[in-house]
């Protein structure tokens, strides 16, 4: 299938699927006209690298990832144990990330519920 075609089933823009082929993501055959031509497999696998992308993962450990997935599903098979370290890791820092955003949430929460002074009225600042 061509390049807009796999657009169209995966939901991925031309660009990103362009982007994905040069970070070595996903590998179409080439026509004799130089076309790209996409085989059904690249539907799944552009489905699971949306996935992995979306999970905050780079386009490297997405790379080294990708090979050791399970069938159509986004479950790692028992032949790449050394990416469980790694991908516990990146959980680890997206744990941090958040609990880090809810506390700055906490924070803006109550500065939105203060009073505000009477107009007129000025505020000291802190």
């Amino acid at each position: 299938m061509r390049i807009g075609e796999l657009s169209e089933r995966t939901g991925a823009s031309r660009r990103a699927l362009r982007y994905y082929e040069e970070q070595g993501l996903l590998v179409p055959d080439r026509l004799p006209n130089g076309y790209r031509d996409y085989g059904e497999r690249s539907v799944t696998a552009v489905r699971r690298i949306r996935v992995l992308l979306s999970a905050g993962l780079n386009s490297a450990l997405v790379a080294e990832i990708l090979p050791c997935l399970a069938d159509d599903t986004v479950v790692l098979t028992g032949s790449c144990p050394e990416l469980l370290a790694g991908l516990a890791a990146e959980r680890r820092r997206l744990t941090a990330a958040i609990d880090d955003l809810l506390a700055a949430r906490t924070v803006l929460d109550s500065l939105v519920g203060l009073p505000l002074a009477p107009a007129g009225e000025g505020r000291s600042a802190a």
